[in-house]
């Protein structure tokens, strides 16, 4: 589909600016593949990745996911994540205009889980960042290989890390 629209859109860019007389892609049908994926863990999985993100050895990484199911989050907002950005005694986490994909800062209650996992984070807090390397003192910049392990061992085949976001609502 995505290519008959394109082509479709070139055509009627064609025909506007006097090249062709007609669009000929009008009368073509789209296929209208239904491409949604629904890859959202059921509650076993979940109880599994849970207990996997309690004990796995990957500390910073494991704290980042639980944030992210914890919060609703995008995995960005997270990793850029800074102390000041949180009013720990209101549970809240103020999201600056810069990182937000809106562009628009937003604030975040913070439930129990959510404050646990900053309360880990905080023992090994070595920079500005939430969650960052224990090795550099920087923010992470990614973590999908080590999402795949910990996914693989929940037994959860296709989950993206943005589903974590799905998975919260």
């Amino acid at each position: 589909d995505h290519d008959i629209k394109l082509l479709r859109r070139a055509l009627n860019l064609a025909v506007e600016w006097e090249f062709l007389e007609r669009n000929v892609l009008n009368g073509v049908k789209l296929l209208n593949v239904d491409n949604q994926l629904h890859d959202v863990a059921d509650q076993e999985q979940l109880a599994r990745l849970v207990e996997i993100l309690r004990t796995d050895s990957n500390r910073p990484v494991c704290n980042i996911i639980m944030f992210l199911l914890s919060t609703g989050a995008r995995k960005m907002e997270v990793l850029t994540a800074t102390w000041d950005q949180l009013d720990m005694d209101r549970g809240l986490w103020t999201i600056p205009a810069a990182t937000a994909k809106s562009k628009k800062a937003r604030t975040v209650p913070l439930n129990d889980s959510a404050l646990w996992v900053l309360g880990e984070a905080a023992k090994s807090k070595c920079s500005d960042a939430i969650f960052a390397n224990p090795a550099t003192g920087k923010p992470f910049t990614e973590i999908t290989r080590v999402w795949y392990r910990l996914r693989k061992a929940a037994g959860i085949k296709q989950m993206r890390l943005h589903r974590c976001r799905h998975q919260f609502a």
